[in-house]
């Protein structure tokens, strides 16, 4: 079986990745996502008045501790020695929209796409676990990957 996508073998089955050959290099990841939600609930986070606290603190937090925790979520992720995380929220009152941008780093054998996406993932989920009460039809979506660089396949970018 010969398939591009390189978490199973030659017979199919699921497996890990062989990484030992590859070089450890400098590795950065960059994802995004949003969550919109009403225009009355937007205004309790931007306020900072929000019954549960400081809602985007929080989910700050969060989010780091879910880049951390990647390998036991994801089955057949890498645990990586992550060395930075960074997370940041853009508020779009406009949209009644909060985006969540993750970067996560290391220094390995293997990307932190995974770690950055679950960074925005965890990180938005967590926002809407403080404003539930307040709205529960909140939606999170276009979450991906914005940019990766280092390894062997180099920089890259979303169009």
């Amino acid at each position: 079986m010969n398939s591009p996508l390189t978490h199973f073998d030659t017979q199919g089955q699921a497996h890990m990745v062989d990484v030992s050959a590859k070089d450890v290099t400098h590795r950065v990841a960059r994802a995004a996502g949003c969550i919109r939600m009403l225009p009355a609930t937007f205004e309790l986070i931007a306020g900072g008045t929000a019954k549960k606290g400081d809602v985007l603190g929080v989910a700050r937090i969060a989010a780091i501790q879910g880049a951390k925790r990647t390998a036991d979520l994801i089955p057949l992720c890498h645990p990586l020695p992550i060395t930075r995380v960074a997370v940041e929220f853009e508020l779009d009152r406009e949209r009644a929209e909060v985006r969540c941008i993750a970067q996560v780093e290391t220094l390995g054998r293997t990307g932190v796409e995974m770690e950055a996406l679950t960074a925005v993932q965890v990180g938005l989920l967590t926002v809407y676990d403080m404003c539930k009460a307040a709205d529960r039809g909140m939606v999170i979506g276009e979450v991906r990957v914005l940019e990766k660089m280092g390894g062997k396949s180099g920089h890259w970018q979303a169009p």
